[in-house]
This record gives structure tokens, C-alpha cells and sequence, in this order.
């Protein structure tokens, strides 16, 4: 399920439109696996324990998505290595960014949103799907509480894929490193060569897919 929308209390205490979201990705760096973005309309007041994802451990991460899903409005967005190596990652971030404002827009059921975005850019402009006013926020996922939980949601749902990809291809330490270029990663590349779900446009990659 890639949106959630709580209960009808929530949806009636909305307030004055446009409605402030927080959007934040995961997964941007790793050699494997999909680029995944979160957008969440916080419930009032915020559910604690919110923070940047960074900063939290995986437990505390787990405990704060699941109050998160419970009490707020979210929309996952996710671009497979397919998309990301025809795209580049950051088109594909962009895209990712849009199909989760696509989501949690149909679960509220209305479109009058002002998006904060984590970072120096947001898709306004530079994808096609994106059709919100954006504030790009240097930092965001630990300035603003909103983004802070876009980037918990984003990151605990792409970590639950790197675990379960790592069920179907053993080798590579997934379930541990999440499809990021770790020296257990590089070795079993090396040995076992690239996966369906390596993406071939990162030089690590495709340097080694050319020497083997």
C-alpha cells in the first residue's frame, strides 16, 4: 500500500488550504535498488519522536514510522533501477518525489498542497508529473518536522526492499548495507558480477561490467 490516509478527525481538522507537506528521498547513492521518496501531512501535533532519519537508530526509525503511518497522511513514491538507469538518478529522484505527492494527493482527496522539500532542488520544473508550489530547504529533514518524517517513511520502506531483495540474491549483504557500495558490496560484485537490480549507469557498476 503506498499511501495512507488516517481517520475521518484527521481529515476534518485539516485547516486552511494549501495543506504544508514534507517530501524527502532514499536512496540516491546505493549501487542496487530503487530510489524511494515519502510525502507526509503531519497529523496535529506531530507524532514524537520525529527527527531526521540520519540521526535515528534503525529501532527508533521503526517505532517513529509506525506511528507515522497511524496518525498521518503519507504517499510513497517508488523508481525501479530500470528508471533510474534511463532517467539518471536524479531525474529519477524527482520523479520519485512527484509519484508520492500523486499518492498521498489521492488518499486526502484534494490537491491544494505547499510542499518543503529536503535539499537545493525540487521537481518543480523538472518533472513533468510535478504540479505543486516547492520550497527546497537545505537540511529540512532535521529543520522541519514534516520533512523529517517523509524521510523516516522514505527510508524504513526502502530498507524493508533491500532486506527482502537480499532473500533473492544472497550474496551481496543487502540486508546489511542497503545496496550501498560497502566493501562486503564491491567484493561480491566482483565474484558474482551485477544483479537485474544493479544499476548499470553507476561507474562502479559499469566498470566492472566491462572487465568481466
Amino acid at each position: 500500500m503506498l499511501s495512507g490516509t488516517p481517520s475521518r478527525e484527521f481529515c476534518a481538522e485539516l485547516g486552511p488550504q494549501p495543506l504544508v507537506v514534507g517530501v524527502d528521498e532514499a536512496g540516491r547513492g546505493p549501487l542496487a535498488g530503487p530510489v524511494v521518496a515519502a510525502a507526509v501531512l503531519l497529523c496535529k501535533p506531530g507524532p514524537p519522536g520525529v527527527d531526521d532519519s540520519k540521526k535515528l537508530t534503525a529501532r527508533a526509525r521503526e517505532e517513529a514510522e509506525q506511528k507515522i503511518r497511524a496518525t498521518c497522511a503519507y504517499g510513497i513514491g517508488v523508481v525501479d533501477v530500470a528508471e533510474i538507469d534511463a532517467l539518471n538518478i536524479f531525474g529519477a529522484t524527482m520523479l520519485a518525489m512527484s509519484l508520492a505527492m500523486e499518492q498521498l494527493c489521492e488518499a486526502l482527496g484534494l490537491d491544494d498542497c505547499h510542499t518543503l522539500i529536503d535539499g537545493n532542488f525540487t521537481p518543480q520544473g523538472r518533472c513533468d508529473r510535478w504540479r505543486w508550489p516547492a520550497e527546497a530547504i537545505v537540511g529540512g529533514d532535521g529543520r522541519e518536522p514534516a520533512i523529517g518524517a517523509a524521510s523516516i517513511l522514505a527510508k524504513t520502506w526502502r530498507d524493508r526492499m533491500m532486506v527482502e531483495a537480499a532473500r533473492e540474491h544472497p550474496h551481496y549483504g543487502w540486508e546489511r548495507n542497503k545496496g550501498y557500495g560497502s566493501k562486503e558490496h564491491m567484493e561480491a560484485l566482483r565474484i558474482h558480477g551485477p544483479t537485474p537490480l544493479h544499476r548499470r549507469s553507476f561507474a562502479p557498476v559499469a566498470q566492472l561490467e566491462m572487465a568481466l
